[in-house]
């Protein structure tokens, strides 16, 4: 099910998204909206079993998205793509640091600084090199610590995630060996469609989990990867996050960038920082289209 969070006759609601239709969750399920948001991820078998009946199809004149994540806890969000780690500091003059390959790493985000799909990015005051990053994110479902063997079983679903980053601060914050901070807590995008992990897994082979996206600024082809070609998978994500600490329903386990995946490993040089009136859109055919416009 893809499921979205949209504002409809002046109140957000809970909606599944299918073939251009918004079924309303909460009506379907015989619960209040209140309810269905502190139930959320507790009812996931109800969920991905749900009969649409055009009864509860909402037409909003307009779609006005929401962040489909109820009770985000936290946002840890990775470094997983060996391409992606390569091309960045290739582009530093450095090379691979082999230290990468022992254990996947990760930082926390912001979680107050995050955006729907639709919204407006504010263009940084102190940045001159303002970057996107293509991403995907898993939402946990279900508490788990230590995970091992059965670590997809803690995920509800996967999502789209545009990490925004000012790179010039993030640069000199890493110099004196901590961070990223300030670099990356400005602004984060997810959207427009939280998908339960039975559709998502139903198309992995071997482990490898197939989400194709790709990356266009003002229409113009960016970045294109696919989650297959992540190096550390997203149980090892979990098993790594999970070591000796709670993942609980609401935290969000971000991939960290593709390959392409962003103007930084592309070449400033070449594309250019983002400017105010730049559209980002990371679009793919499993999770849809997560369009902000800089201001």
């Amino acid at each position: 099910m893809k499921i979205c969070l949209i504002e409809y006759s002046g109140s957000y609601r809970y909606c599944i998204y299918q073939e251009g239709k918004y079924y309303e969750m909460a009506p379907m399920l015989n619960m209040q909206e209140d309810e269905l948001v502190r139930e959320f991820y507790n009812l996931y078998d109800k969920i991905i079993n749900l009969k649409l009946d055009d009864k509860y199809a909402i037409k909003p004149d307009t779609v006005k998205y929401g962040v489909p994540i109820p009770g985000m806890r936290s946002v840890r969000d990775f470094y997983a793509f060996e391409d992606h780690v390569k091309n960045a500091r290739k582009n530093k003059g450095l090379d691979m640091i082999k230290e990468w390959y022992d254990f996947p790493v990760f930082y926390f985000s912001c979680t107050p600084n995050v955006y729907p799909s639709g919204y407006k990015i504010k263009y940084p005051e102190k940045s001159k090199a303002f970057d996107y990053e293509m991403e995907v994110a898993a939402v946990i479902g279900n508490r788990t610590i230590d995970c091992h063997e059965n670590c997809m079983d803690a995920i509800f679903g996967f999502i789209t995630m545009n990490d925004w980053s000012l790179r010039d601060i993030q640069k000199e914050e890493m110099k004196v060996m901590l961070g990223p901070a300030k670099g990356k807590d400005y602004a984060t995008s997810f959207g427009p469609f939280l998908v339960t992990k039975d559709e998502i897994l139903s198309e992995s082979e071997g482990g490898k989990i197939n989400i194709d996206l790709k990356g266009y600024v003002n229409g113009k082809l960016y970045s294109h990867n696919n989650l297959k070609n992540i190096y550390f998978s997203f149980s090892e994500l979990l098993e790594r996050a999970s070591e000796s600490v709670p993942l609980l329903p609401g935290d969000v386990i971000g991939s960290g960038t593709f390959g392409t995946g962003c103007i930084l490993e592309l070449g400033s040089e070449k594309y250019g920082w983002l400017k105010p009136g730049d559209e980002v859109s990371l679009e793919s055919p499993q999770l849809g289209n997560l369009v902000n416009r800089v201001v």
